[in-house]
């Protein structure tokens, strides 16, 4: 049976504070909302749907794993289908979602994206899945030897890149700022290897901010990005005007995880002072802000958007 309802007031409220990792891809909600409901047969026909696109299939199993419900319904679709490929990796991402949680044990999340990645060998995202949870609880080598599994598979996958980057970013805090700092070099590897038009063009802005929360964590920055001078140093400027260069040339409104990037951007052209900037892209993200990088290093990301915001629209 599916879970019961919560209560209406408390979770009317708590929808109003809710940040959706479905973004705006509408046919993710209705199947997620489906999933909630036991009705698997809705994720069936949209994992169909998006084929090989896989940032979006990547996208899309990875919030519909973390439905509270989404193991049992993936085991009762594994019964009417015991080959499924996608029931497989959504089982498999639903596992490593549990053990991130506290609830569920290493050994079966990556005995299950194993099999799902054994099911159909060319789909990055049961990689993707165990790169998520060697992030959380594996070692250096075990991260990057994942990393490049999934690499291997697709070489621009949006995902894995922006994991890599928040891993690399915490590595070294103890010696302070560092301008020569590996994540920024793997970035601008990473932009630099990617096609034109690939959305890895933002990702030395997001290492940027990457590495301010590592730095601001280990108290080397002030807690409020605006007020910190990681955004306004020479290097910093290139960075965020190359992304939005970028940006203003090959916005991919087809991207599913394009949403992520905007908010990183327009965080970090918010901290540079770049106000006309950051309000073209609170534009574009209209109500789809993205907790980080708002939170960074530990702040409420609603209060910080709404002021980020309203500061840059001038409705403050």
């Amino acid at each position: 049976m599916p879970p019961p309802p919560p209560p209406l007031g408390r979770a009317r409220r708590r929808a109003a504070q809710a940040f959706d990792e479905a973004l705006d891809d509408a046919d993710l909600v209705a199947a997620r909302a489906a999933l909630a409901q036991g009705r698997w047969q809705n994720a069936r026909s949209l994992l169909v749907r998006t084929g090989d696109d896989w940032d979006r299939r990547g996208h899309r199993v990875t919030v519909l794993a973390r439905e509270s419900y989404c193991a049992a319904w993936a085991r009762e679709w594994l019964l009417a289908e015991p080959e499924s490929a996608d029931a497989s990796v959504l089982l498999a991402l639903a596992q490593v979602r549990r053990v991130l949680h506290g609830k569920g044990k290493p050994v079966r999340a990556r005995e299950a994206c194993m099999t799902a990645a054994a099911r159909l060998p060319a789909d990055p995202t049961p990689w993707l899945g165990l790169l998520l949870l060697e992030c959380a609880v594996g070692t250096d080598q075990d991260v990057v030897r994942t990393f490049e599994q999934v690499r291997a598979r697709y070489a621009d996958h949006h995902h894995a890149h922006h994991l890599m980057v928040a891993r690399l970013a915490g590595r070294r805090t103890e010696s302070g700022p560092d301008p020569l700092h590996e994540v920024y070099d793997f970035a601008n590897w990473a932009a630099e290897q990617a096609p034109a038009d690939s959305p890895l063009a933002i990702l030395p802005v997001i290492a940027h901010a990457e590495r301010y929360r590592a730095l601001a964590a280990a108290g080397h920055e002030p807690a409020d990005p605006a007020a910190s001078g990681h955004w306004t140093g020479r290097r910093a400027r290139q960075v965020m005007k190359a992304a939005f260069d970028w940006w203003l040339e090959w916005e991919l409104e087809g991207h599913p995880r394009r949403l992520i990037d905007l908010n990183f951007l327009a965080h970090a052209k918010f901290c540079e002072g770049r106000g006309a900037e950051a309000a073209a892209l609170f534009h574009r993200i209209g109500r789809h802000a993205t907790p980080a990088p708002w939170s960074y290093p530990d702040r409420d990301p609603h209060t910080a958007f709404a002021a980020a915001r309203a500061a840059a629209l001038g409705t403050a």
